[in-house]
């Protein structure tokens, strides 16, 4: 059955930037229906963002850790993401650490109006590709601190809780996340790897506006959580969208990159955009080739047959 009532991003293939159509595409009466979707997201009732965002995890050295290979080609990457329409970034104060924010704020500081940056406190770094969890109030109050002054804001439009710390009692975490809210130094507050239940827990302190758990077409350990946040209007932000050691899933991805003349990173966004209305992806590089094409996914427009096919996919 087609997806009835949806919309669809359309980028122009090298001419770019990110266009929206105003009116939902009807469905052509033939054997193949298109499976279209819905161009935008507002996270948190008041925070319309494109779904096609940009992660800014990679802009950073090996490991995650320290500056950049190229500084210049990161600062390229960024300010080349929102002439092409994205207006939700993604990072947090762990990538580098620092550095990531750093960088965001010298490509696009002052930001651009309605360019959502979305920030993360709750992980130590002690080395390349090292993330120990600390989710302390004392720590999340440096880390917020931290990524305010780096951000160059006076308020974090959403501030992600990176992990639960299962050395520290949640409602100490929330009990700090809400005070920061209350105080104005945050907007929204979204959650990472977590359950339906710990979400729930964490409704008790404060609105969750968007959940970021590892997701994708060969791995959907975390579907019930997606079907929690879509029923309750949260945005769901999967990361690492393409797990990559799944045979069956490289297969079906390349048969159906093939009918679009797409690649298989495209084909698995496209059917991430198409799986469910309140996904962002936040596809990650540091290269602008790279960039622009990830940023041609919305151009795809799959068919009720291809989502049928890579709906068959068994998770990893």
């Amino acid at each position: 059955m087609a997806r009835p009532g949806l919309s669809y991003l359309n980028v122009v293939a090298g001419a770019y930037p990110l266009r929206r159509r105003s009116t939902s595409i009807p469905f052509p009466l033939m054997a193949t229906t298109t499976a279209t979707y819905p161009a935008t997201f507002t996270i948190g009732g008041d925070l319309p963002v494109n779904r096609l965002g940009y992660g800014a995890m990679r802009i950073t050295g090996e490991g995650i850790w320290g500056p950049p290979q190229d500084h210049a080609e990161s600062i390229r990457v960024l300010k080349r993401a929102v002439e092409l329409g994205v207006d939700f970034i993604d990072t947090a104060d762990s990538y580098g650490p620092n550095v990531s924010e750093e960088l965001i704020a010298e490509a696009l500081h002052p930001y651009k109006q309605g360019l959502v940056i979305a920030t993360k406190g709750g992980l130590l770094r002690t080395g390349p590709n090292q993330w120990p969890v600390d989710a302390s109030p004392k720590h999340l109050e440096e880390a917020l601190h931290g990524s305010l002054k780096r951000l160059k804001v006076a308020q974090i439009d959403l501030y992600q809780l990176h992990r639960i710390d299962p050395s520290v009692p949640m409602e100490d975490t929330f009990k700090f996340l809400q005070k920061a809210r209350q105080d104005g130094l945050v907007k929204h507050i979204g959650l990472s790897e977590v359950e339906v239940d710990q979400i729930k827990k964490a409704q008790e302190f404060f609105p969750v506006v968007s959940v970021q758990n590892m997701y994708s077409v060969d791995n959907r350990k975390w579907e019930p959580v997606l079907d929690y946040t879509r029923e309750q209007n949260m945005a769901f932000i999967p990361w690492f969208p393409l797990s990559g050691g799944n045979k069956e899933a490289l297969a079906a991805l390349d048969g159906v990159a093939k009918k679009h003349d797409a690649t298989r990173q495209q084909i698995a966004l496209s059917w991430l955009l198409h799986h469910s209305p309140n996904i962002l992806l936040i596809p990650g590089t540091s290269k602008v080739k790279h960039l622009e094409e990830n940023m041609k996914t919305a151009d795809i427009q799959l068919s009720e047959e291809d989502m049928a096919a890579l709906d068959k996919i068994k998770s990893a």
